[in-house]
């Protein structure tokens, strides 16, 4: 039986080399880490090539800061690839525990691999005074306040005017890898006796204080390795996310067969939560035909049905004319609230964005709400922080829309008020940032 053999240059600089290309199209505006193909490595290197794209982009302003002090002068467009082999290769030295020797030679050797030989000497010389500077070279960069808490100067400037008392926190959390988090599906277990299944698979956790079917892994894992995943037991689902179910309880445990709008779905966790707890006939439309693919695919893992359609949530030509009893608007947004799983952001946002998006979040409310009945319910949902898209979109909302009343629950634990709606905060090994609103319409 052969042997599969790495690529000439070793594994090492293979896996570096893989990195630095996965993130040419972040730092240059032309993609994100969506589409890291974990499989251009050996299976033993896809964790390392992993974290280190991810762990790249979480503390990005801060080592391109501490690049610009160790060239001589920056690398030149069409070497890109070059730039983030020496961030790759920073990020290694100051935040992982691979022994600097590995750093600094299989990262300066990738060059080789990118058919860029010359650079190999640039690399080593830049990683090897970091070596000997790095406290001083920190300790320069860092009196920038940005760049100390590795956020992009508008980014932080807007969390510090929203959230005053809790800017420097949500900052912190968002460079923190968020945890993994369990739903369990109810059909089959209750979250106690499945908490027991994994300590029996040498797994441990803790049972969410916020949301009835979540546990959060203290360690994350495989999903191959959870009890019954396939069998569609349990799935990965963060805890605020998993609030929206728990939201929408008081208008659909009273009503089977309610008809229910998931709009903007995809990928389809809040879609098949709503499908485990309550007896409904749900819709799910998404833009994103893709995306609407892995809805589809959570739901068969599952064994759940809903009609799942390609459509556009800012028209109508879709539905089919029958009101809806609630509504779920999970908006697209900037994502704000899950940085810290989603690093590249800090890159790919922009702070003009952010019009954008409240203006397509008042095209979908404004669209949606003529399809929900008379005394139906809308839940708006972001996974921001950022008051634009959230608080002030629904205060605005309200003011146009005089048959909206404002039910969103202020007798819960989790969360702050923040306008009619409860934003929640990243918190470090807890939930996500995220926003809820419930609305109700009252009869004309």
């Amino acid at each position: 039986m052969s042997q599969q053999r790495p690529a000439k240059g070793g594994s090492g600089q293979e896996v570096r080399a893989a990195a630095a290309r996965a993130l040419v199209p972040v730092l240059t505006d032309k993609g994100s880490l969506a589409g890291l193909d974990e499989h251009s490595v050996v299976a033993r290197d896809r964790g390392l090539l992993k974290e280190l794209c991810y762990g790249t982009c979480r503390r990005l302003p801060r080592l391109e800061a501490l690049a610009n002090k160790l060239l001589k002068q920056p690398f030149k467009k069409r070497d890109s690839d070059v730039h983030a082999l020496l961030l790759v290769g920073i990020y290694q030295l100051l935040y992982m525990r691979i022994p600097a020797h590995a750093a600094v030679g299989e990262t300066a050797g990738a060059a080789r691999l990118l058919g860029k030989e010359w650079a190999t000497r640039v690399l080593n010389g830049c990683l090897r005074r970091l070596q000997r500077e790095a406290e001083a070279l920190q300790a320069d960069v860092d009196r920038e306040e940005h760049i100390a808490l590795e956020h992009p100067p508008w980014l932080l400037t807007a969390l510090r005017d929203s959230w005053p008392n809790q800017w420097r926190a949500i900052a912190e959390a968002n460079n923190e890898p968020g945890p993994m988090t369990l739903r369990v599906n109810q059909h089959h277990n209750d979250r106690e006796a499945y908490l027991a299944q994994l300590i029996e698979q040498g797994l441990s956790g803790y049972l969410c204080p916020h949301a009835p079917d979540g546990i959060t892994l203290n360690t994350p894992c495989d999903v191959a390795a959870l009890p019954g995943f396939e069998k569609g037991h349990v799935s990965v689902q963060d805890e605020a996310a998993q609030l929206s179910a728990a939201l929408l309880g008081p208008a659909l445990a009273p009503r089977p067969g309610a008809h229910v709008l998931d709009a903007c779905c995809a990928p389809g966790g809040k879609t098949a939560h709503l499908l485990e707890q309550f007896d409904i006939a749900l819709t799910a439309i998404d833009s994103d035909n893709q995306r609407l693919g892995r809805v589809d695919d959570t739901l068969n893992r599952l064994g759940l049905t809903a009609e799942l359609q390609h459509a556009d949530a800012t028209q109508q030509d879709w539905w089919s004319g029958t009101l809806f009893d609630a509504i779920l608007l999970d908006a697209p947004c900037s994502g704000t609230g899950v940085i810290r799983r989603h690093p590249d952001i800090k890159t790919l946002r922009r702070k003009e964005d952010i019009r954008q998006l409240a203006k397509l979040q008042q095209q979908l409310l404004d669209n949606l709400w003529p399809l929900l009945r008379p005394g139906g319910t809308l839940l708006y949902a972001t996974c921001s922080v950022l008051p634009a898209e959230n608080a002030d979109q629904i205060d605005a909302f309200l003011a146009r829309t005089p048959d909206a009343k404002v039910t969103t629950p202020s007798d819960v634990a989790w969360g702050i008020p923040s306008g009619e709606g409860r934003q929640l905060f990243p918190a470090q090994g807890s939930h996500d940032g995220f926003f809820y609103a419930r609305l109700e319409k009252q009869p004309a």
